[in-house]
């Protein structure tokens, strides 16, 4: 809503500059909807990379997890 009126506010003072911004609006999407392709394949990638890095240490402590852990009182956690 508030870029609604932004736009309004820019077509009363500058008309041909909103007009300009209406109609480049779409090229400018596609322009860039390749880097946003690919940002989501280096995010997933990332992800992959983190998540086997991550699994020696989730294997690790899975027994302590369900089990439960026990301090040198006999307390659980």
């Amino acid at each position: 809503m508030i870029a609604f009126l932004l736009w309004c506010i820019l077509f009363v003072l500058c008309w041909p500059v909103a007009l300009l911004a209406l109609i480049a609006y779409p090229f400018v999407w596609l322009l860039l909807l390749p880097f946003r392709i690919v940002g989501i394949a280096v995010h997933g990638v990332l992800a992959l990379v983190a998540a086997v890095i991550m699994l020696p240490l989730r294997l690790l402590s899975a027994p302590f997890r369900i089990a439960g852990f026990r301090n040198s009182r006999g307390l659980s956690y």
